[in-house]
C-alpha cells in the first residue's frame, strides 16, 4: 500500500529509511531514517548535516517505510554495515 494511503488509513507514525547518491561525487552514498523524507533531502542539500554538506548536492536514490520505528532503525543499522552495503549495491541503486 503506498504511503499516502497508509497516512490516510491512520498510520501517521510513519519511518522512512532513505539512501542517497551524491550528484557531483557519484561514488558517495548516504543511508538515514527521517519521518519526511523530502524536508531531509533538502536538508542535506543546504549543507546542515556536516556529515553530508562535502558532497552536495544529493538525489534521493530510494526510500523506504516503516511503521515501525524499531524495525527502521534496524534496516538503517544493517545497510551501514559490510553486508548492507552490499545488499545496498546490489538493490537499492
Amino acid at each position: 500500500m503506498p504511503a499516502e494511503a497508509l497516512a490516510k488509513e491512520g498510520y501517521i507514525g510513519m519511518h522512512y529509511v532513505y539512501f542517497l547518491q551524491s550528484v557531483a561525487f557519484p561514488d558517495q552514498y548516504y543511508t538515514g531514517l527521517t519521518k519526511d523524507v523530502q524536508a531531509r533531502l533538502a536538508d542535506h542539500n543546504a549543507g546542515k548535516s556536516k556529515h553530508t554538506a562535502k558532497y552536495k548536492p544529493w538525489q534521493l536514490v530510494s526510500s523506504h517505510y516503516f511503521v515501525s520505528e524499531e524495525v527502521a532503525l534496524a534496516f538503517e543499522k544493517y545497510l551501514k554495515t559490510g553486508s548492507g552495503r552490499a545488499f545496498a549495491k546490489k538493490r537499492l541503486r
